[in-house]
């Protein structure tokens, strides 16, 4: 009988208690809990892990080599396990080929829509490009100056590996004398053997022929030949001219741009047969961006304009910066900008054709002369990057460089014969160059004769509920041909939802890490469409989640708590929402019910007019030339829906511009006119979410800099005095004090070849990171290896007599990450989690109101409990003098801030605009507000009144 439960039994699984929970099966079921309570470990870690290892078990030993296999959980039982899927947070892949079209498998339909229902244009001409008749062809060579010499050929062989003997046999036998292999003209029985690993071209010699009256009807017969031997395609070899191309399939009459045999591969861009040859499909190139070459156009010549050739003093390239200046009478002391258009081109492009003498003291004191053209500052930075072979230098040259739009294809990745295919007037490149709800516009309206809509009609299906998938998890604003790699991690799981939902599995337990990271509340609803359409197809589905409307609408909440790390791992409550929110004991329950809220603030700061970041011309990415004035001293909010506009304002233009006036940085800002502001700031801080370290050698003690000091305090210890000990004894990271087995990582490395490498504890020091001897030196009774063991908490008690390290250890445990180990690697901390380090390494340093802070998303993995923490800590910022500016949709923090720039009022192109910028009750009060319509009803509903009075 079929088990209605997963039930699970003991569950000791990193810090869980112990713990006996019963699961529903074929529903929708949310674990929350405050940060670090165990929701994680027990969705993922247990349920998951022992779901994914019984399904590798069940596999053949051959099959498991190459999955790996999974830790056994530390649980007594789990029944009613179906096989699972996890659905993670962790980014897609950064490969520059991967993008939202080829994961979601629309860009595999999408080839084939065009390869079977598409229609070749000429793009020199327009035309539509069409067979040509054997007479259409003889009339086009006649055209050929008299006594033209050609040859006609017939392509055999295009780009396919082997030796390819029998068919040059078969050809001998048929008595054709002579073939084109790879570009040589050989007699038939004298080709050398060919490379079977590798590809070749075999064209076969038909005629030799000189053009002149008469000769149309051999021509006519030569052509016939070469047709059928090529399957409908010819090259004419015009001896001292240009080859002509033909076919009887499709060839522009006008020109010869000849389209071959349009198939699948045709239009995809990791293959050399349809790849663009300028970029080989990436669509990008690296190309020298002048404004990284001169970043100060104030700075003359001899102040070092020129970036990459550094002030006059010595070496080669200022003694040919300075010749070249004295050969074209180009002043020196000048200031860049104010040298003529010509003198400024012909320093950063070259001389041209125009030979200057050099003479080059060598640093024995010889001197050489060289006579050349002048190559210019950029097109030296180009060569240097493509032809040196040093590493380093190359490494140096992109420093000048940005990646660009690929010239030849113009970004689209394809050959000119892919682009040549158009589907309702568009090409392939086009069309994924147009956000998911365009798309399916486009392809709703897609007018196309009868023959191909019947051919189309399995294959628009296909595209369009992979589209629909799409706009239903919130992402109608990405655009189809966006980089994977570019995509946050809430975007990348729920495209992984879409494609999810569109293999249309049953039976399947489904675990997710909260699907509704960066989504707006507006589109919280189609989420939640989506993961009950999950459900009802007969599936499980665990989510890891904090929102309020997705704990409301699932069919069973389960709730860990009551705290975080030693302090949580038991259950607090599961039922039904309603049964949670009436069970005393759950903190969840309490929020959720409106019996406990974070309150909102008594009085609001008011901006002052005079102290304003001002931005004017805002218009990168799809930013409508926008006017935004962001208040200094205050709390500053920006929200809007998905893909409005938010991260491109904040973070692409105002860090970027602000960063490189005050520490003069190669970052490229987003186009802009200006940004002014009347206080000069000394520090502006980005506390985003990427790691705070790339290996397990960093870790939150060392980013906040806490360990210094305990190492310190080790290094005053009588034991470490008497033996000599430095404060370096106590350092993981160099010589001396740490275990030389696994220099100090505590971890062995053992690279697996072809699998994932496995990491293994150091059985010389058991994962202490250290030798004997240094952990011999004890501190009220604890090693270095024992503090870094400690939760922040723990250490905060620990330390307690020691004012400096206790205030530094604080600040993580007031950022809610009292749970977190001080040692604990870098590389296992989540995206919130090193956010909340990085903030907590701020708290701690003495402000002297002149900082700007950037937080993109702070509430990321976040319990109602943890944010109000957080909002403690970021109006502590405040109240220093410093500027705060959040981008945030969480309703928590967007009604305590002072100042709420709402941008939208859509998505991609239907975003980018100003919709209300103002107090909470401004935003509220503002009918095209998608937040202030939301911000109003959950207000209503938690009984919480605004009152912006001082």
């Amino acid at each position: 009988m079929k088990n209605k439960n997963i039930s699970i039994k003991g569950a000791r699984q990193h810090n869980l208690k112990d713990i006996d929970v019963e699961i529903p099966r074929d529903q929708l079921i949310v674990m929350t809990g405050l940060s670090g309570s165990g929701k994680s470990s027990l969705a993922f870690d247990t349920i998951y892990a022992e779901g994914q290892r019984r399904y590798v078990e069940s596999l053949s030993a051959y099959a498991r080599q190459f999955l790996g296999q999974m830790e056994k959980p530390d649980v007594d039982s789990i029944e009613g396990l179906s096989p699972a899927i996890a659905i993670d947070q962790k980014t897609t892949s950064n490969n520059p080929r991967s993008t939202v079209s080829t994961i979601t498998e629309i860009y595999d339909y999408l080839r084939l829509l065009y390869a079977r229902a598409g229609t070749p244009y000429c793009p020199n001409h327009g035309v539509e490009i069409s067979s040509q008749t054997v007479q259409e062809m003889v009339d086009r060579v006649m055209e050929l100056p008299e006594r033209s010499k050609i040859q006609v050929f017939a392509p055999i062989i295009h780009g396919r590996k082997g030796q390819h003997k029998k068919l040059l046999e078969s050809l001998s036998k048929e008595g054709f004398a002579r073939v084109l292999v790879n570009g040589e003209i050989y007699d038939i029985e004298e080709v050398p053997e060919l490379n079977k690993n590798q590809k070749h071209n075999i064209e076969l010699v038909i005629d030799r022929l000189v053009v002149r009256d008469g000769v149309e009807a051999r021509l006519g017969d030569s052509l016939q030949t070469a047709l059928e031997k090529g399957e409908g395609n010819i090259v004419i070899n015009v001896i001292d001219g240009e080859d002509m191309f033909f076919s009887e399939n499709y060839a522009c009459p006008l020109c010869g741009f000849t389209v071959p045999e349009m198939e699948p591969r045709l239009f995809s861009f990791n293959a050399p047969y349809g790849a663009c040859k300028e970029c080989d499909g990436l669509g990008m190139k690296m190309a020298v961006n002048e404004k990284l070459v001169i970043p100060d156009d104030s700075l003359t010549l001899e102040e070092g304009a020129l970036v990459p050739w550094e002030p006059i003093s010595s070496g080669y390239y200022p003694q040919l910066l300075k010749q070249t200046c004295e050969h074209f009478n180009i002043d020196m002391g000048t200031p860049f900008k104010a040298l003529s258009k010509k003198e400024r081109k012909l320093l950063l492009y070259g001389s041209k054709s125009e030979v200057v003498t050099y003479r080059f003291r060598q640093e024995n004191g010889v001197e050489r002369t060289r006579k050349m053209a002048f190559e210019g500052v950029i097109n030296n930075i180009e060569r240097r990057y493509r032809d040196s072979p040093s590493e380093y230098t190359r490494d140096v040259m992109s420093r000048y460089m940005r990646e660009t739009a690929c010239q030849s294809c113009k970004g689209y990745r394809l050959s000119d014969e892919a682009l040549a295919v158009k589907v309702d007037g568009r090409h392939i490149g086009e069309t994924v160059d147009q956000p998911v709800n365009d798309a399916l516009e486009f392809f709703s309206g897609l007018e196309l004769s009868r023959q191909n809509r019947s051919i189309a009609a399995p294959i628009l299906k296909e595209i369009d509920e992979r589209l629909l998938f799409l706009r239903n998890v919130g992402l109608d604003y990405l655009t189809l041909n966006r980089r994977s790699g570019t995509l946050s991690g809430g975007e990348a799981q729920r495209i992984r939802l879409a494609t999810q939902i569109g293999s249309r599995l049953s039976g399947v337990l489904y675990i997710l890490d909260e699907p509704s990271i960066g989504l707006h509340q507006r589109d919280n609803e189609r989420l939640i469409s989506t993961l009950k359409d999950m459900r009802d197809l007969g599936n499980t589905l665990i989510v890891v989640e904090h929102d309020e409307d997705t704990m409301l609408a699932s069919d069973y909440l389960i709730d860990i708590g009551p705290g975080a790390g030693e302090h949580g791992g038991e259950i607090m409550a599961s039922g039904t929402p309603e049964e949670v929110m009436n069970d005393e004991n759950s903190i969840t329950g309490l929020y959720l019910s409106g019996k406990r809220q974070i309150p909102l603030p008594e009085n609001y700061r008011k901006p002052d007019p005079e102290r304003m970041i001002r931005i004017r011309g805002a218009r990168e990415n799809n930013l409508k030339n926008i006017d935004v004035d962001i208040p200094m001293g205050i709390m500053n909010l920006v929200t809007g829906v998905s893909g409005s506009g938010k991260s491109t304002l904040i973070n692409e233009i105002v860090y970027k511009a602000l960063h490189q006036e005050l520490y003069k940085s190669k970052q490229i800002p987003g186009e802009h006119d200006s940004i002014t502001m009347p206080d000069k700031l000394e520090k502006i801080i980005d506390i985003d979410q990427s790691p705070i370290g790339r290996t397990p050698r960093s870790n939150p003690a060392t980013y906040t800099g806490v360990f210094d000091d305990v190492r310190d305090v080790f290094a005053q210890t009588n034991e470490a005095k008497v033996r000599g000990y430095q404060k370096g004894r106590f350092s993981f990271n160099v010589k001396g004090g740490r275990c030389e087995a696994c220099r100090g990582d505590g971890i062995i490395k053992i690279e697996m070849h072809f699998l994932p490498d496995v990491f293994v504890p150091c059985e010389v020091c058991d994962g202490k990171r250290y030798n004997r001897e240094t952990l011999e030196v004890k501190y009220k009774d604890k090693s270095i290896a024992d503090v870094l063991e400690m939760t922040a908490e723990e250490a905060f008690y620990f330390f307690e007599n020691l004012p400096k390290i206790k205030r530094k250890i604080k600040t993580l445990v007031d950022v809610g990450l009292g749970y977190v180990r001080l040692g604990q690697p870098a590389t296992t901390l989540s995206g919130g989690e090193a956010q909340r380090v990085k903030l907590a390494s701020e708290l701690h340093k003495r402000s002297n109101g002149r900082s700007l802070y950037i937080l993109d998303e702070p509430t990321t993995g976040l319990h109602s409990e943890d944010i109000g923490k957080l909002i403690k800590v970021l109006q502590r910022l405040v109240d220093n003098g410093d500027t705060v500016i959040i981008i945030e949709h969480n309703l928590d923090v967007i009604k305590v801030a002072d100042n709420i720039i709402d941008l939208g009022p859509e998505g991609g192109v239907g975003g980018g605009t100003i919709v209300v910028d103002g107090t909470i009750e401004d935003v509220i009060n503002e009918p095209a507000s998608h937040t202030g319509h939301h911000l109003k009803k959950w207000l209503n509903r938690n009984h919480q009144e605004v009152n912006h009075g001082q």
